[in-house]
C-alpha cells in the first residue's frame, strides 16, 4: 500500500477550478457564435455585392481620356440610366462601356466638327479630349426609338457606338449597369457620374 496521503482539495479550490472550466467553455461557445455570425454576414455581403455590383476591366480606348485601357471600374447593376451616365451593356458577348447621350424620343444631331445636339441643344461635353464626327453610318437628325438609349464613346475617333448600325441604340435588356467608381489604379480612384 501507498503510504502517501492523497490530499483532498478544499471546497474553495474546487469552486475556483469549476469557475475556470465554465469560463473556458463560455469563451469557446462565444467564439463559435461570433464565427457563425461572421460567416453569415460574409455570405450575405458576397451575395449583395454580386447582385448589386460588378467589377469590370476597361478594354480598349473608346472611353479615353475618362477611362483608360486596363483600369478597373465598378458598375452598379441597374437599368436606371440617366443622360450623361457611363454605362456598361452587352454587345457581341462582351460588355461595352459608353456614355448615355439620349433616350427614347430624343432627337440626336451631330455636326461635322463633332458637336452633339440633343433636342436642338448642344451638349457641353467637358469630358472629351477632342471633338469629331468619327465613323458614322446614321443620317442626322436621328430620333431614338422607344425603349432605347443612344450612346457614344468619349473617344469618338475609335468608338463603336450608336453611330454604327451594327451596334445601334441600346435596349434595356442589354444594360448591365451604370459606372459608379474607378477603383484601379489607386492614383486615379474616383467616384464617377
Amino acid at each position: 500500500m501507498d503510504d502517501r496521503k492523497q490530499e483532498i482539495p478544499s471546497l474553495d479550490l474546487l469552486r475556483m477550478e469549476l469557475a475556470r472550466e465554465e469560463s473556458r467553455y463560455e469563451f469557446w461557445k462565444t467564439l463559435r457564435h461570433i464565427a457563425g455570425i461572421l460567416a453569415v454576414a460574409a455570405a450575405i455581403t458576397a451575395l449583395m455585392v454580386t447582385r448589386l455590383f460588378m467589377l469590370l476591366q476597361v478594354n480598349g480606348m473608346s472611353m479615353a481620356p475618362t477611362l483608360r485601357e486596363g483600369e478597373i471600374v465598378i458598375l452598379h447593376q441597374t437599368k436606371k440610366i440617366e443622360k450623361g451616365d457611363m454605362l456598361g451593356f452587352y454587345y457581341g458577348g462582351k460588355v461595352l462601356l459608353k456614355r448615355a447621350i439620349g433616350s427614347a424620343g430624343d432627337y440626336i444631331d451631330m455636326d461635322q466638327e463633332g458637336n452633339v445636339y440633343v433636342n436642338g441643344e448642344m451638349l457641353e461635353e467637358t469630358y472629351l479630349e477632342k471633338k469629331g464626327l468619327g465613323k458614322c453610318q446614321l443620317d442626322f437628325p436621328y430620333q431614338v426609338p422607344e425603349g432605347m438609349l443612344f450612346v457614344l464613346g468619349d473617344n469618338r475617333e475609335v468608338s463603336l457606338d450608336s453611330r454604327i448600325r451594327a451596334v445601334g441604340c441600346v435596349e434595356s435588356s442589354q444594360i448591365v449597369g451604370r459606372v459608379v467608381c474607378r477603383v484601379w489604379p489607386l492614383a486615379r480612384m474616383e467616384m464617377m457620374r
